[in-house]
């Protein structure tokens, strides 16, 4: 928007969100946040997309920052507004996704004493972002929404957190008050000592393996973790988090890490002597799955030195930027004769049997990998796939075959459930000629089903596929492992095919496993409207596979 000669504090704002490339705002206006609301609304730049609950708007903002890299931004009222962002704001943090979330406060004339509505939001935050602060004055405003978002989108990624007073936001400020230049990020370099003593732990290990984490997806460096992998011939595993860097086609593509239970791609990590970590970080999963004894050298190749683990002793640090720091020791490694026999075909051969034994079930309900493997099958090597989080994700990390980075995407930091269906709208409008799907867990659908709703409004074309067992099938399935009972975990459900269709939507049950792939080619084909599958799911599985790993052995 154009600043006007005489402006307020949320008009001030506006031009500072325009300033920093905002497209879209999400969130629910409330009483005290009417003017920056009505300044977003006037705006030519910036869409306001009005949800249905301000979790909702969180959780868009943090899938939007996710896939495009900038900052995800999310709006809401003082009080209950604010705390129902916190969920969203903190699952942004935990996931390293940048998010920049704003909400009203009470005036400053009531901030000293008890007041309603009125909660020390800045303490709140503070916690789950990496800056939360309060404007007190409209001059302070380009300087606080420059820095929210610079660091938001540091070498770590996270959320940052504003939280403006009644007062200030009508309040008047100085027409010479604009927003600030955005100076360019800097792309820090690699030491040539590093790069030399990280060649020389290469040429001493027997058995090095890659280990790659979303790092690699926030500085694109994918290509050179796969000139990496070709130059050495090693495998390359993947976290929960950075599926598809590597794509599953490739020879040297394991998988990924990070399952409850030893899973095949643990094998290859036993045999290790040295990791090679590339955007790692502890937050993604326990270090202990792949080095139970402590005892395996570790390169450490980030922008960030990692967190204190026992698990995790780095051997070496190469804080850096990641593409230069794996330019340079692609280039050095090119100078010398190193080169290792990829002796871990056996692992792909284990989760390709997996999924073909799946393909060929007729069983019904169906069989968890049937579904990953007519999923994969409907959908086009870019489309996005959100994974929710509970049984499902455990088949889907495990199974669902990725090429590319960010096309299939899964929450591993907090793990909240319920963020794939509002994610989803986040994900429509980074890439709106991309097919996007929401696969969820029953539980998780109903926590924030009002979503559909905003997305019928905004005219996304959407596709939601729920696993149903009419059970929280994670917790059961844990119960079952360690208790071998289950309490408290079962539940009913609507009909889910008439709750479509009173929202709009379009409704599908499938009946036989024969329907499922079709029913979804269907729907992505349809290119317009929001459609939901709903799929019985047999989730006996569960401990059939735990039983199964449990037998496994593997020599490489």
């Amino acid at each position: 928007m154009t600043v006007p000669m005489t402006q307020n504090t949320a008009q001030l704002l506006v031009a500072c969100l325009e300033n920093e490339g905002v497209q879209y705002v999400f969130g629910i206006p409330g009483e005290e946040n009417i003017h920056l609301v009505d300044a977003i609304n006037k705006s030519t730049k910036i869409k306001f997309i009005l949800t249905r609950h301000e979790q909702g708007a969180s959780f868009m903002a943090s899938v939007y920052g996710r896939l495009t890299g900038n900052p995800g931004v999310c709006v809401a009222t003082l009080g209950p507004g604010a705390i129902n962002l916190l969920l969203g704001v903190a699952d942004a943090e935990t996931n390293s996704t940048p998010l920049v979330a704003i909400s009203a406060q009470g005036g400053l004339d009531r901030l000293h004493k008890e007041s309603h509505q009125v909660i020390d939001l800045v303490s709140m935050f503070k916690p789950v972002t990496q800056y939360a602060n309060m404007v007190l004055t409209s001059h302070a405003v380009p300087e606080m929404v420059r820095k929210a978002f610079s660091i938001s989108k540091r070498d770590k990624p996270g959320a940052t957190y504003l939280s403006i007073p009644q007062d200030v936001e009508m309040a008047p400020a100085d027409a010479d008050s604009k927003p600030l230049p955005i100076a360019p990020i800097s792309v820090t370099q690699p030491t040539a000592s590093d790069i030399d003593k990280a060649v020389k732990l290469i040429a001493g290990a027997k058995h090095p393996i890659i280990l790659a984490g979303d790092g690699v997806t926030w500085k694109h460096a994918e290509q050179y973790v796969q000139q990496l992998s070709e130059l050495l011939d090693i495998p390359v595993a993947t976290t929960f988090m950075s599926k598809g860097v590597l794509s599953d086609r490739h020879k040297n593509a394991l998988g990924v890490v990070g399952f409850m239970r030893k899973d095949y791609e643990n094998f290859a990590f036993d045999d290790a002597d040295l990791i090679i970590a590339i955007g790692f970080s502890i937050q993604q999963f326990d270090p202990k799955k792949i080095n139970p004894r402590g005892d395996k050298q570790i390169i450490h190749i980030n922008m960030f030195r990692q967190d204190t683990d026992s698990h995790y002793d780095v051997t070496l640090n190469i804080i850096a930027n990641i593409r230069p720091s794996l330019a340079a020791l692609i280039a050095a490694l090119r100078e010398q004769d190193i080169h290792y026999a990829n002796r871990k075909p056996v692992i792909r051969e284990m989760i390709q049997k997996e999924l073909a034994t799946g393909a060929a079930s007729d069983a019904f309900p169906m069989l968890p990998q049937k579904i990953v493997n007519d999923t994969r099958a409907a959908l086009a090597d870019d489309d996005i796939v959100l994974v929710d989080t509970g049984a499902v994700k455990m088949w889907m990390a495990r199974l669902y075959q990725t090429y590319l980075p960010n096309t299939c995407l899964i929450d591993n930091g907090l793990s909240t459930m319920s963020w794939t269906l509002p994610g989803a709208l986040g994900a429509k409008l980074a890439y709106p000629d991309r097919t996007v799907v929401a696969v969820m867990g029953d539980g998780s659908f109903m926590m924030n089903s009002q979503e559909i709703e905003t997305a019928m409004r905004e005219k996304l074309h959407l596709v939601i596929v729920i696993w149903e067992d009419a059970s929280y099938g994670l917790i059961k399935w844990k119960m079952d492992m360690e208790l071998e009972h289950h309490d408290e975990v079962d539940f009913s459900n609507p009909d889910f095919v008439k709750y479509a269709e009173s929202f709009g939507a379009v409704g599908y049950r499938v009946t036989k496993a024969s329907e499922f792939e079709p029913m979804l080619k269907q729907a992505v084909a349809a290119k317009t409207g929001v459609h939901i599958i709903t799929v019985p799911v047999d989730y006996r599985e569960n401990l059939k596979l735990i039983e199964k790993l449990g037998n496994t052995t593997i020599r490489i």
